[in-house]
Order: C-alpha cells, then sequence, then structure tokens
C-alpha cells in the first residue's frame, strides 16, 4: 500500500503515468463511470476548502464510487481532543482511501503511519500540496506540450504558498528548467528551496521583485494569493496583500503562447479582464483536478483502467 503525503512520493515515470491515465479520463469520462463501485473516499478537511474538497468528492463520485468525511475540525472529534492517529485508525475501518487537509504540517504523514487504507495529503500547512502539484504539472504540459525546458515564474506568497513549495520540488526533476521567484523580500521563497533543491541540481533561477520585468521570458506565470490566514498579524497581510497584480495591460507583456495559472482561491491578484485572455488556463486547471484525483484514486485502490486494462502503476 502507498500513499501520497510529498510530491516526490512518486518518481517521473509514475507522475508521467498517472497524467497519461487522467488525459484519458478527460477524453472519454463516460468510461470510467464505474471503476470504483463500492468504494469509499473519506474526506477528512481539518480547514475550509471549497476546490479541493469538492474536487475529490466529484472525482470519487465520477467513479461510481462513494464519499463520507468532514468539511472542517469543527464538526469532527478534533473538538473533544482525539489525535489524528486515532482519527485515521476509526476512518480505515469505515472506508478505501482517505484525503486529508490539514492545518499542521506533517499532520497526513502521521496520519499515514497509522491507517490500514491509502491517505492522500490535500494539503498540510504551508508545507506541501502533491495533488495540487499533479493538476499542474497536467495543465502544463496541456498548454506546452512538455514539461522540460521551460522558464516559469512564480508570483506572490512564495513564503507560505504549499502550492509553490510542491511545484518547485517537481519540476526540478525535469531537464532545463529555469525559476523565476518574483515577491517581496518578506515573501520570498524559504531558504530550503533555494539551498537543498535547486542549487544541489544546478538549476538556473532569479529573484526578482518586479513582476514586469519577468514577464517577457516566461512560459508559464504561475500566479498566488497572499494568504491571510498564513499570518500572524493583520498589519503585516495589509500591507503586503497588493503586493502583485496581474491586469491584461502587463499580459501584454508577456508571449502570446504564456500560460497564467493560478491555484484559486484569488483574491484581487488577477483582474477579471484578464479572465478573457486565452491565456488564463486557471480555470482549466480546476477541471485538470478532477481528472487527475479520478486517475490517483485509482492507481493508489489498485483499480484497472477499462481502456487499457492495467493499472498506471502498482503500489
Amino acid at each position: 500500500m502507498r500513499h501520497l503525503i510529498d510530491p516526490l512520493d512518486f518518481t517521473m515515470e509514475e507522475t508521467i503515468r498517472l497524467m497519461d491515465l487522467a488525459d484519458r479520463i478527460s477524453q472519454d469520462p463516460a468510461a470510467y463511470q464505474d471503476v470504483a463501485a463500492r468504494k469509499k473516499l473519506a474526506t477528512l478537511f481539518y480547514e475550509p476548502s471549497t476546490r479541493t474538497r469538492l474536487s475529490f468528492e466529484a472525482a470519487m463520485l465520477n467513479l461510481g464510487g462513494k464519499v463520507l468525511g468532514f468539511p472542517d475540525a469543527g464538526v469532527s472529534s478534533a473538538t473533544k481532543g482525539e489525535t489524528v492517529a486515532d482519527t485515521i485508525r476509526v476512518v480505515s475501518c469505515f472506508a478505501d482511501i482517505a484525503a486529508m487537509r490539514h492545518p499542521k504540517e506533517g499532520a497526513p504523514l502521521r496520519a499515514a503511519r497509522y491507517s490500514r487504507i491509502p491517505v492522500i495529503n490535500a494539503g498540510d500547512g504551508g508545507h506541501s500540496h502533491p495533488t495540487q502539484t499533479l493538476l499542474d504539472m497536467m495543465t502544463i504540459r496541456n498548454r506546452k506540450g512538455r514539461l522540460d525546458h521551460l522558464t516559469i515564474g512564480f508570483c506572490g506568497d512564495l513564503k507560505f504558498g504549499r502550492t509553490v513549495h510542491s511545484l518547485i520540488k517537481s519540476l526540478a526533476r525535469c531537464e532545463g528548467m529555469k525559476f523565476v521567484l518574483i515577491s517581496p523580500e518578506e515573501l520570498r521563497v524559504p531558504d530550503y528551496i533555494i539551498h537543498e533543491i535547486l542549487e544541489p541540481k544546478g538549476l538556473e533561477y532569479q529573484e526578482t521583485r518586479s513582476l514586469e520585468q519577468a514577464m517577457p521570458d516566461l512560459d508559464i506565470l504561475y500566479m498566488t494569493r497572499v494568504q491571510r490566514e498564513r499570518f500572524f498579524n493583520e498589519e503585516d497581510y495589509v500591507r503586503l496583500k497588493n503586493s502583485y497584480i496581474l491586469t491584461e495591460a502587463k499580459m501584454a507583456l508577456a508571449h502570446p503562447d504564456m500560460a497564467v495559472l493560478h491555484p484559486l482561491p484569488r483574491v484581487n491578484e488577477i483582474t477579471l479582464d484578464v479572465d478573457e485572455d486565452p491565456r488564463a488556463a486557471y480555470f482549466e486547471q480546476v477541471q485538470n483536478g478532477v481528472y487527475m484525483r479520478m486517475a490517483l484514486i485509482m492507481t493508489l485502490l489498485g483499480l484497472k483502467d477499462p481502456k487499457t486494462g492495467e493499472v498506471a502503476f502498482k503500489c
């Protein structure tokens, strides 16, 4: 039995196989509508979520399975002091697979150590968000036709942005990648990303404060919001929340085939006029998230692809 706690839990070959399965699902969703019949997914969300939780639920329902769980910690036994370890032991009696979001880094990993069913990390604090990484990579590959020799800019909250950390870790395994890190000093990427991931691999990277200067060089722009819930005081949040706002005027500086990604939700960091630009790929990401999570659930449960008769890879 395998879990998905960190984006590096799967090899690049396994990640590509998952994306290939997700692509097949996207082309013929009806062929997969009964693959997970009589299987149950538990969604254990200890902090608020719209896209991720509903995406997991939609994925399981699209596969013919069922969903149970709770949408936030306030309606779980965590309010009574139940530990993550005990919760997953109990849930293992009810479900076949679990997706967990938790504000504390490492909580899904702890759950996996006590679980009798596969555990998927649906986001843990500012640490990691591996399923978002998978759908981001799927979107990049669909837009650019490859996952190598690309210049990708990450803009906004690079300090607390778990989606940023996860995607950099995964794309660092791809050949010829260049990273442009765009943020105010207070929200720059953590040092471990530079010293433990980028520099040891000899990857080219640049830190800058200017979105406008970076735009002409980018194949991908990954925008993020400044996350109010990660700040310890309101003054710092208010001071930094409008650091970068992507407008259609700024889009004019970019390549005509650059793609704009965003993990959502957005606040005001992408203006509404950008939505009409064909380079805006963030709602496409949301749709890809359903297909990718369908592929992941199938694979972790060992369910065969009705198109090929095989599991994407063995767990």
